[in-house]
């Protein structure tokens, strides 16, 4: 996303005036969720000067900083102390989209629930299989992990120290039929590119998406 990230962390940039990270806090209010926490490393003061405590998003917001960045897994893992014992919904920050986060659960004896998309331009060979609301590394047809996924504390006993991808507990737990998810067919958008940024504004102020 350079030059935009130079400056702004990607969480912050603006999408049809509005943030990235704006939309998600918004979404996870009208959920019903009230306690959130914050990864962030690249210029993470701003994040944290935009956001504040949450209040006025009717939120309860805390920070985990990264020194490093320590990519999906590494992130998730430096913030457990924050996030409790029970399954917690996480949403990557360079995404967008209109997904009713409302109903989005963890099933008993799972220990992660996917939400799968249909594989974008950028990245058409997908992520993983869903068949019958499991999802594994080795089928096909193969769609694309969003980014957004319910998960239980158990899945990180064992994550390495550092920075590492998320993907890596993931396929281990997929492995013993322990990750579920669900096709989400509605709008999402993965923030990759200053030109993703440019075509998912142009539909939203257009109207295309509501």
């Amino acid at each position: 996303m350079r030059p935009l990230t130079d400056t702004c962390p990607k969480p912050l940039l603006q999408v049809a005036g509005k943030a990235l990270i704006q939309y998600h806090l918004e979404a996870l209010s009208r959920a019903g969720i009230t306690k959130v926490v914050i990864n962030h490393a690249w210029l993470g003061e701003q994040i944290e000067e935009f956001v504040k405590s949450g209040s006025q998003f009717g939120l309860e917001v805390n920070y985990s900083a990264e020194q490093e960045a320590l990519e999906t897994g590494g992130g998730i893992c430096n913030a457990l102390p924050l996030l409790g014992t029970e399954p917690f919904l996480v949403i990557n920050g360079d995404v967008w989209t209109t997904m009713d986060l409302a109903h989005f659960q963890l099933a008993k004896g799972k220990l992660a629930h996917l939400a799968m998309v249909d594989n974008p331009e950028q990245h058409l060979e997908g992520d993983f299989h869903l068949i019958n609301d499991e999802v594994d590394c080795y089928g096909e047809p193969k769609l694309t992990f969003s980014g957004i996924g319910v998960y239980h504390p158990k899945l990180f006993d064992n994550c390495p120290i550092g920075p590492f991808s998320l993907p890596v507990l993931l396929r281990e737990a997929m492995a013993k039929k322990q990750v579920s998810g669900e096709h989400f067919k509605g709008h999402w958008y993965d923030i990759g590119r200053p030109v993703r940024l440019t075509e998912l504004e142009q539909k939203i102020l257009s109207g295309d998406i509501s």
